[in-house]
């Protein structure tokens, strides 16, 4: 005849787990029956103005009112910046046969192509002007030329 398939150890593990079933039977039992201990109002936290957890609630007359629509989510709101159209540079290259040449910016030393067309006055190399920059066929042009 075989032998029967529980063991010591098994039995001993079966103790265990309905021992274990039977205390949280119970634990559940004790809560239900004495629901003042622990519960939903040990569990609450408050923040104080200053950002700390504490757990006495705020004092009401300390409230302040805020209008929602002040606040702003995300990247602020920016200003508009009137910018003017026209910037300045010097005429650093300009070839009067073919009728073209190039302007430096004065600020950011950015070098931008012109052609005779774009400009409302004759210019010549080292003359100060005032432009506009167009997207062109292949970049950006300075027009609307001018001494300055």
């Amino acid at each position: 005849m075989a032998k029967s398939q529980n063991t010591l150890n098994k039995q001993e593990n079966e103790k265990k787990r309905l021992k274990k079933r039977k205390e949280k039977q119970e634990r559940r039992e004790e809560q239900r029956l004495n629901p003042s201990e622990g519960g939903l109002n040990n569990m609450i936290a408050y923040v104080d103005e200053f950002g700390r957890l504490t757990d006495t609630p705020p004092d009401p007359t300390k409230k302040t009112k805020v209008d929602a629509s002040t606040i702003e989510i995300g990247v602020p709101r920016r200003e508009e910046e009137v910018v003017s159209p026209f910037r300045n540079g010097r005429v650093d290259f300009f070839d009067d046969s073919k009728g073209f040449g190039f302007i430096k910016e004065t600020g950011t030393q950015e070098k931008y192509f012109v052609h005779v067309n774009g400009c409302l006055q004759e210019i010549k190399e080292g003359d100060m002007v005032a432009f506009e920059l167009e997207q062109g066929r292949k970049g950006i042009n300075a027009v609307r030329v001018k001494k300055v």
